[in-house]
């Protein structure tokens, strides 16, 4: 993308143009946000209520059970998902020939290394794949009919009764994720790859439905492959990209086809389908032009209570839970509509109690002026009737509240 020149715009609300496919609400339109504790990092029950009392999904492993009756005694309406890879089996889990009790996956190492082989994916070497940076994950054959039906069986086993649902790690998208430049002998190209975990997908969702249990997949890099999330999505409750728009401090995606608008796309087409949409960028606690950019661009598409966003400092940093920021408390009432393109990649959405602003251009690009047609109230109290926004940049900004907007 080539960076565009510092710019002065004038842009007239009447002209704005708007973007379809964008769901609306009546209700009040606040941040809804998760924790994903998967690091076994310590956990109190003073924790475990102050968290449930804020956030609308939890994420943990499937040995921290005993923390579910916690959360919801603290907030019942609270959607608690256990973590369960469907891609593969840890070898770690399997200690002196037996598989652990609890496992993080739906097939244990062991089992399948003495009865099902067959089921190891492997390369055109004839080795089985390990994940590379991640010992002890073995790829298995996430196409075969008989691991799908076994895989879902035994994580209904594990979960109903306990979770509300599951969240599916890794369905992938490339033939040779975690083995960069090998793909398995059985798929040889993302097509195939991609056909396999689709049907995984269908073949699998009457068992959890029928179970009453939710499914949320890790889509990360969904974004690449036009049309991807939602044939994933087809057979699935909701989908959680562990890589969304900001990749840290100062790595933003601009828009473009596979960048911004396709991300926030994925927020807008589980809006409109009734799906959950889980969002997460990394940047640092104290960063906050990624915070406002990425804040400012799940409103342009967030209205229901089934999106929630949550930034992450580390990759894999699942530990304590993420800051809980001022902003995520405004509440801006309900959406005047879809979001509208207010100039080159500048976008706006107006609520009842106040409206936000994205430039999306690249970061080097130079600040656009937008002004607001009225005055608002600034992330920092100040009241402004205009913002300057750089590239990949964002503004949340307040204004009165009308009676019939506040919560109840």
């Amino acid at each position: 993308m080539k960076a565009i020149p510092a710019l002065l715009v004038v842009f007239l609300l009447a002209t704005a143009t708007a973007v379809p496919g964008f769901a609306t609400e009546d209700s009040p339109t606040r941040t809804r946000s998760f924790w994903i504790h998967w690091n076994s990092t310590p956990v109190t029950d003073d924790m475990l209520a102050a968290e449930a009392k804020k956030r609308d999904y939890v994420l943990l492993n499937a040995w921290e059970a005993s923390f579910v009756p916690k959360l919801k005694a603290a907030n019942p309406a609270i959607t608690v998902l256990v973590y369960k890879d469907m891609s593969s089996t840890r070898s770690y889990a399997c200690r002196d020939g037996r598989d652990e009790s609890v496992l993080p996956a739906g097939i244990g190492f062991c089992y399948a290394d003495r009865q099902r082989p067959d089921w190891f994916l492997k390369g055109p070497d004839g080795q089985r794949l390990e994940y590379s940076g991640y010992p002890g994950h073995w790829q298995m054959d996430i196409g075969d009919p008989k691991y799908q039906q076994e895989w879902a069986e035994n994580v209904v086993a594990a979960t109903k009764g306990v979770f509300d649902g599951v969240l599916i790690d890794n369905a992938l998208w490339s033939c040779d994720a975690y083995h960069p430049g090998t793909c398995p002998a059985k798929y040889r190209d993302n097509a195939a790859f991609q056909s396999a975990y689709a049907s995984f997908l269908a073949n699998t969702r009457s068992t959890f439905t029928a179970a009453g249990l939710k499914t949320v997949a890790n889509m990360t890099n969904a974004r690449l492959h036009e049309g991807g999330w939602n044939a994933y999505m087809a057979n699935l409750d909701g989908g959680w990209d562990e890589w969304w728009l900001s990749f840290s401090d100062t790595e933003q995606l601009p828009d473009y086809a596979e960048g911004w608008r396709r991300q926030v796309q994925q927020i807008a087409d589980n809006e409109a389908a009734g799906k959950i949409t889980l969002v997460q960028p990394h940047f640092s606690k104290t960063a906050e032009r990624p915070f406002r950019y990425a804040l400012a661009s799940y409103y342009m598409a967030a209205s229901t209570t089934k999106s929630a966003i949550a930034e992450i400092e580390k990759m894999d940093g699942y530990g304590d839970p993420s800051p809980w920021h001022t902003e995520y408390d405004w509440n801006l009432g309900a959406p005047s509509g879809p979001y509208s393109s207010v100039g080159t990649n500048v976008y706006r959405r107006d609520f009842a109690c106040g409206t936000v602003v994205v430039n999306a251009n690249p970061t080097a690009s130079g600040p656009v002026t937008l002004p607001l047609g009225g005055d608002y109230i600034d992330e920092l109290g100040a009241q402004v009737s205009s913002v300057s926004l750089p590239g990949t940049s964002g503004s949340i900004l307040r204004k009165p509240c009308p009676e019939a907007a506040r919560p109840r």
